[in-house]
């Protein structure tokens, strides 16, 4: 009888335990969720987190961009996705992110989906790069005309390869607008994975010209600096305004559109409300991102402003 009468305490004990247990689970549960929803709501336009899909060709700036932005605003995450062009455009299209920074806008057949959804982009200029040409400094050509070009893309030349940095890149576009080239040969051009085993390509292939942004090769002039072994080719600019003039990149020749292969890139905001795109492309339009690409060597769609101090006296 005792015995029963113990195993009846013991089980009620252990029944009310249970029930507390229980009770303290689902209060945590609550709790947790109601926490969750509370940072959600908080979320605005420079707090939050948010994956941001770029063209490969400009991560070197986009990396600096989101450094000095996240050390501003604290409560802010930017995960980049760095892709060639037209892979960069798939994954914006799949919904991977919902803002881009590209160097065209979307199509019409491309902005169908978003159309749909009653989504209007927010579309703004950040700045300009370029398509350059690069070769070994041990080669004796030092410029590009567009007739040579030309013949190494179709492979009507076969003296030297043109390499790119991948075959879905804004680089390979850009040169088969300029040339006005749709297909381009198989043995002649190469398509690399980045832009750094072009420079590794050069390096051990003297005969051969690289195609990559002129971003990527300042990113690799800073890195190796006198051990640098390669150098840029001036382009010829066959148009009516260039009058067939050699041309190097420069923030100069992209502002007189000298340069015959410069790219504006753009930051495409397909988010569907007013969260962290709104603040992250502010800031790479506004003036602290324009200071950043200028002090990199591109150039900014808008011209930072300068301050001037005027004093009443002189001491």
């Amino acid at each position: 009888m005792r015995k029963h009468r113990i195993y009846g305490i013991v089980m009620l004990f252990l029944g009310l335990a249970i029930v507390y247990s229980c009770s303290n689970n689902k209060k945590s549960e609550t709790a947790a969720a109601e926490n969750k929803e509370a940072t959600a709501g908080k979320d605005d336009i420079l707090t939050g987190e948010m994956s941001v899909i770029v063209d490969e060709a400009i991560y070197p700036i986009m990396l600096e961009q989101v450094d000095v932005f996240k050390d501003s605003y604290v409560n802010s995450k930017i995960n980049l996705i760095p892709l060639p062009e037209r892979e960069a455009i798939n994954a914006l299209l799949r919904g991977e992110a919902s803002l881009a920074v590209l160097a065209r806008e979307l199509s019409k057949e491309e902005s169908v989906g978003f159309k749909h959804r009653s989504i209007s982009p927010r579309i703004y200029p950040v700045f300009y790069d370029g398509v350059v040409f690069v070769n070994n400094i041990a080669e004796a050509d030092t410029s590009m005309d567009i007739k040579t070009l030309s013949s190494l893309l179709t492979g009507e030349s076969k003296a030297k390869s043109l390499v790119f940095d991948n075959a879905n890149s804004s680089s390979l576009r850009r040169v088969k607008e300029l040339t006005k080239i749709e297909k381009v040969s198989g043995v002649s051009v190469i398509g690399l994975k980045n832009s750094q085993e072009v420079f590794d390509y050069l390096l051990k292939n003297t005969n051969a010209i690289g195609a990559v942004s002129y971003g990527q090769y300042l990113e690799y002039r800073r890195k190796f600096g006198e051990e640098n072994k390669i150098r840029i080719l001036s382009l010829q600019n066959d148009s009516k305004d260039g009058k067939g003039g050699y041309f190097k990149p420069s923030q100069s020749t992209f502002a007189t559109n000298e340069y015959p292969l410069k790219s504006e890139f753009f930051v495409l905001n397909y988010q569907p409300n007013l969260g962290l795109g709104i603040g992250f492309s502010a800031f790479l339009t506004g003036d602290r991102g324009q200071r950043i690409v200028l002090k990199s060597g591109l150039l900014p769609a808008t011209m930072p402003g300068r301050e001037i101090i005027i004093r009443d006296n002189i001491n």
